[in-house]
């Protein structure tokens, strides 16, 4: 389909950048609304791994809840129970807005 666009535009009737301008828009409109945001999240969540550090509580992307103990070049040492501690890579980790959820007691309906 692009190719006969580009023939089309190369050859018929107009010029050639009228016949460029739709996929040069079609291109922006892309850019705009799907590249630009993908980067500037991704960009948002590299600066904050970068600035966790030793005592913050963190989840990784297999949804396990722990406390950074140690960081590493290119890996964090996650203490996620008294002891228990696993070395995972900095890429799978997000920083935490709460503590991990808790059990919650259930009371015997009479």
């Amino acid at each position: 389909m692009t190719l006969s666009i580009l023939l089309q535009a190369a050859g018929g009737n107009g010029s050639m950048i009228t016949g460029l301008l739709p996929l040069i828009l079609i291109f922006a409109v892309i850019w705009l609304f799907m590249i630009r945001p993908q980067t500037k999240k991704q960009k948002e969540v590299e600066k904050a791994r970068a600035a966790l550090k030793p005592g913050d509580k963190v989840i990784t992307n297999g949804g396990i809840y722990g406390k950074i103990r140690e960081v590493k070049e290119d890996s964090f040492i996650i203490e996620i129970s008294e002891n228990v501690r696993v070395r995972v890579e900095k890429t799978a980790v997000f920083a935490a807005t709460q503590p991990a959820p808790k059990k919650e007691e259930k009371k015997a309906v009479k």
